[in-house]
């Protein structure tokens, strides 16, 4: 007979899940369904397909981490401590993907795990800090590559992969076959094809990496409680893609037009770097928050961006200030010849048009610190009111 607590946590489990699904979603795709070069459907079902790929390969690392590694006595994790701690992770991260803010799953998951282990004397705090240590080196690793990528290779990869979209579909159904096949629209060059094929390809590694890191917060809790880990991940897989087709919509419209007018060359490059970064930590077992290092990354792109307008030389004497702009990444124009470094004029970059919306990227902020708090505090504050009922 079925333990109906564990039928309980399952269900939990599978609602954590499918807020997962909800809040990375729109990181991995939100560039490529704004460019108009995927469908919301397209890219929940690329979303699901390769988060899974990421989770059963390099995912069962991270799993072992929160599962085993987190608490100094994994015994802490049974079916009933696992159902409370999914419960403030999938109700966290549900308020996040409610206001279309995508929050950071595995911060949220490490804050409620945290909270038992504090709660209860159990935390292994050496690894709690190796975790810590990495999410603050992680967005400055990301901010350092992207801010030379920006300053040094930039214009030379814009002019390279930058797409200029034409009037109507980019792919059309030629339905004069037995079997409908795709061909390219009445306009659509090879050229903007390749780039949509690129976009669309670093979408699905940035779902891959986000696979890897990310499983786990759906299904460790109870891992560590002693269930077998490849249902667990089966379960969580179809609870990611039952989140991908529904509530990620939200957030797609957050990320792929709302918060910013990020050029392609700068989402192709952000993600490049981001989902190295995560994949990087999930092979070593971090939890890592791509849209944290995401953030990160765009800030220092625009910034090396800005900065190409004045020579390290001048720099170090103080002969120019860079125009440190947030319009900096909407610079070039696709295909034209980059200008060497201190040559462009400062109004050629930091006059380009608005990059951020003001509004929208705070509430992601704010959104972005509240859930994690609230999956801590909640967490600990109800394992430290009934210790005594627990143990």
């Amino acid at each position: 007979m079925v333990d109906p607590l564990l039928v309980v946590g399952l269900v939990v489990a599978l609602f954590v899940g499918y807020n997962i699904g909800g809040a990375n979603t729109g990181p991995a795709f939100g560039p490529a369904v704004g460019a108009g070069v995927l469908s919301k459907v397209g890219a929940a079902g690329l979303m699901s397909v390769f988060f899974f790929l990421g989770a059963w390969t390099v995912g069962r690392r991270v799993v072992d981490t929160l599962g085993q590694d987190l608490l100094t006595d994994p015994g802490v994790f049974t079916i009933e401590t696992s159902i409370v701690v999914l419960f403030f992770i999938g109700g966290a991260l549900f308020v996040g993907n409610y206001s279309g803010a995508p929050a950071s799953t595995s911060m949220t998951a490490v804050g409620a795990i945290a909270g038992l282990g504090v709660a209860t004397g159990k935390l292994d705090w050496a690894v709690m800090g190796e975790i810590a240590i990495w999410w603050i080196v992680a967005p400055l690793v990301g901010f350092w590559v992207s801010m030379v990528v920006g300053r040094y290779f930039y214009p030379r990869i814009n002019r390279w992969i930058a797409i200029t979209s034409t009037e109507g579909a980019l792919l059309e159904l030629d339905r004069t076959g037995t079997v409908p096949t795709p061909q390219r629209g009445a306009n659509t060059t090879m050229r903007e094809l390749a780039g949509a094929v690129v976009v669309v390809a670093i979408a699905c590694v940035m779902a891959f990496s986000a696979g890897t890191s990310n499983m786990a917060n759906a299904i460790a809790p109870l891992y560590g409680a002693g269930v077998s880990l490849d249902p667990l991940m089966i379960l969580g897989g179809v609870a990611v893609t039952i989140g991908a087709f529904t509530i990620a919509r939200r957030t797609l419209d957050t990320l792929g037009s709302d918060i910013t007018t990020l050029p392609l060359t700068a989402a192709i490059v952000v993600a490049v770097i981001s989902s190295g970064i995560v994949i990087g930590l999930s092979a070593i077992g971090i939890p890592a928050s791509f849209v944290i290092i995401a953030t990160m990354s765009i800030v220092g792109l625009g910034w090396g961006r800005a900065t190409r307008t004045v020579t390290v030389s001048e720099g170090l004497r103080g002969e120019e200030t860079p125009p440190l702009s947030k319009d900096a990444l909407a610079a070039d124009e696709p295909g034209e010849e980059p200008p060497e470094i201190g040559e462009e004029e400062p109004e050629d970059v930091a006059d380009a048009g608005e990059l951020f919306d003001p509004g929208t990227t705070g509430r992601v902020i704010v959104m972005q610190n509240v859930v994690p708090v609230l999956s801590t505090l909640g967490a600990y504050g109800t394992f430290r009111v009934t210790f005594a009922f627990w143990w």
